[in-house]
């Protein structure tokens, strides 16, 4: 199967669902910052401990504005309305009354919520399932941590360099025992989605670096976009209210 476009933070954790997935003990297992508090670490345990696979990339390092990249982390669906405006990525996410909802566009789907927020840390979880035409379903659960630190520049800008670590444990043993067979390349997979997610927060930010006015108003322009948030956006982007 072939896989798509990444979008934000907690969109790799459900498509990694329809990576397939090798046992994730045999190239060992990224640890889980000694940061997470231990509510956090429970919850995502389950996951972390025994994943059918588990990967972790170092993204390449890009400059924004710090305030703009985490705004854009801590509101994903808002996010996703940025990235479908500037046409990057396909992936939807929503607000439901039980989370938040989120469909990639290519058949997986799911919800997801951040576990935990701290200083240089997101951790995420997911649970989806990737819906074939004519095989069976794929459900599982996924968790992604992003790590990430910042070296000040001219300007109000910053160096932003991200570790994403990926952990994914599908609900059907056999699966994941029968899918060991092609663990190289299920991990290969999954390195390369976690790198697309690390290119998608540089191409985001640098599309709103180089025109903030010119990207807000193609988000502006979205008949579904939250209103609240779109006005936070432009209060960060210093830009002035639309004339009525």
């Amino acid at each position: 199967m072939r896989l798509r476009h990444s979008a934000r933070s907690a969109l790799l954790a459900v498509s990694l669902l329809s990576v397939g997935a090798p046992d994730g003990t045999a190239a060992g297992i990224p640890d889980v910052p000694p940061q997470v508090p231990p509510a956090a670490r429970a919850r995502i345990q389950p996951v972390t401990e025994h994943p059918s696979l588990a990967v972790k990339v170092a993204g390449a390092p890009f400059v924004a504005r710090r305030e703009v990249f985490e705004f854009l982390l801590d509101h994903p669906d808002f996010a996703t309305h940025v990235t479908r405006a500037l046409k990057l990525a396909r992936y939807k996410i929503w607000r439901t009354p039980g989370g938040l909802g989120i469909d990639d566009g290519w058949g997986t789907v799911g919800t997801f919520e951040t576990v935990w927020a701290g200083t240089g840390l997101r951790v995420m979880y997911a649970r989806g399932a990737y819906q074939h035409k004519i095989l069976p379903d794929i459900q599982g659960q996924a968790v992604v941590l992003i790590d990430y630190g910042t070296e000040p520049m001219t300007g109000g800008r910053s160096q932003i360099n991200t570790a994403i670590s990926g952990y994914v444990k599908l609900d059907s043993r056999f699966l994941s025992v029968a899918s060991r067979l092609a663990s190289s390349v299920a991990r290969a997979k999954g390195e390369k989605e976690a790198r697309k997610l690390a290119e998608l927060f540089a191409e985001t930010t640098q599309a709103i670096e180089t025109d903030p006015a010119g990207v807000f108003e193609k988000v502006r322009r979205r008949p579904d976009v939250p209103t609240a948030e779109l006005e936070d956006f432009r209060r960060l982007l210093n830009l002035p209210r639309a004339a009525h």
